[in-house]
């Protein structure tokens, strides 16, 4: 087994989450356990819960670093904030937001679902008409993807919030920023999100292991009176523990609060502002290539274009599984499958985390080849010098370097 899987070098890594983890955060992790009840481990958390809302964007929010994944702190999200049978309006527009729309049902919520053709973004003029019709306000939340990493759509988290207060709309918003925070600007306190999430695999760019979760003042006020039932993910016992100063209602992965520390050392080290900027170029880099191969994007606008995933629209002629396995089996690549309804018809580029311009076209040369091996008739390097033109007139000088 171990022979079949071994590829010489680097495997390049090109899924939209997990993603490539740097040196510096593998050997932050290297590390033994420790007592989480020594005053070693609570100081490190303390940091870390500050610097963690950084991340957010805001200064009001109450942060939870939760032993679990994007999908426990899905439920977390939930379960702390609503109540069974709690009315909430939830966009579907593709596989992850269909699986959150499915674990809000299984939970006994009430589900508005407004589902959308996959490719396109939130549809906020049907938000818009149900919050017009809504004056007894029975609508207790409003659940939205901000970044749909089965299509490669990001969602217009400031149009939401401009809609609810526009209509004065006391409608909690729970934004799920799984593969969008770290990498896209994500403002919780301007635009008024109540709770926001993501998981240490994505932008973080650690292992899986971590779900983060930060509850707005008002959020934390709603925890007060939902009776949903809650447990491993109550706030509650979070808050408790804080008081205390120890932080920890049950013990927490050490090896992951390390690699934390590391990972938003090198985010704050290349500052926020400048990591957005960089997967804009990724992305559009990305998707110059797609046009120079000839392929079109899954997304059908602009404005919900994604800078972290890219998923590329294939002729009906092939089966996009065939390139993600190709390219593994042959190139020693990793590549994003089409999933549920795209299943078959597209592939995705994941463009995110600790990633830089040289590694990105590299993968767009594997990329290139596995067309060609699938029959394809794209001609070598077309993606790759419209990528690099674009790289090399706006990849700025490492400023660490300068």
């Amino acid at each position: 087994m171990a022979d079949y899987v071994y590829g010489p070098g680097r495997t390049h890594l090109f899924v939209p989450g997990p993603v490539n983890i740097p040196d510096p955060v593998i050997r932050a992790m290297n590390r033994q356990n420790e007592d989480y009840r020594s005053p070693a481990v609570p100081a490190l958390t303390k940091i870390l819960l500050e610097d963690v809302k950084k991340i957010f964007k805001t200064t009001t929010g109450t942060p939870f670093i939760i032993p679990t994944t994007g999908t426990g702190a899905w439920e977390s999200a939930l379960t702390n904030t609503l109540s069974p049978g709690d009315r909430i309006v939830s966009f579907l527009i593709g596989q992850f937001s269909l699986l959150w729309i499915d674990q809000q049902q299984r939970l006994g919520f009430n589900v508005d679902v407004v589902e959308s053709d996959w490719g396109y973004g939130a549809d906020l003029a049907v938000l818009e008409a149900k919050l017009r019709q809504d004056t007894a306000h029975t609508i207790k939340a409003v659940a939205i993807v901000h970044n749909e990493t089965a299509t490669g759509v990001t969602n217009n988290l400031a149009a939401v919030r401009k809609l609810l207060d526009a209509y004065r709309h006391p409608a909690l918003v729970l934004v799920d920023g799984v593969s969008s925070i770290c990498a896209l600007d994500f403002r919780m306190d301007e635009w008024g999100v109540d709770v926001a999430l993501t998981g240490s695999q994505k932008a973080l760019s650690m292992p899986t292991g971590l779900g983060i979760v930060c509850a707005s003042p008002k959020a934390l006020e709603a925890s007060k009176t939902a009776k949903s039932v809650r447990v491993f993910f109550d706030w509650k016992d979070y808050l408790k523990f804080y008081k205390m100063g120890t932080y920890w209602p049950y013990t927490p992965s050490i090896q992951l609060l390390y690699g934390l520390r590391t990972a938003l050392d090198l985010l704050f080290e290349e500052g926020l502002d400048n990591v957005f900027k960089r997967h804009t170029r990724l992305g559009t880099a990305t998707r110059l290539a797609v046009e120079a191969w000839g392929l079109k994007n899954c997304t059908q606008k602009e404005e919900w274009f994604s800078d972290t995933v890219t998923a590329v629209v294939v002729p009906p002629y092939i089966d996009s599984a065939e390139i993600v396995k190709h390219a593994w089996k042959r190139y020693n690549l990793s590549l994003g499958l089409g999933l549920n309804k795209v299943a078959g018809k597209v592939f995705r580029i994941g463009h995110l985390g600790n990633l830089n311009e040289l590694q990105l076209l590299g993968c767009l040369s594997g990329v290139e080849m596995v067309l060609k091996d699938v029959g394809y008739p794209v001609k070598l390097g077309s993606g790759v010098a419209a990528a690099a033109a674009y790289l090399s007139n706006s990849t700025p000088l490492i400023p660490s370097r300068i």
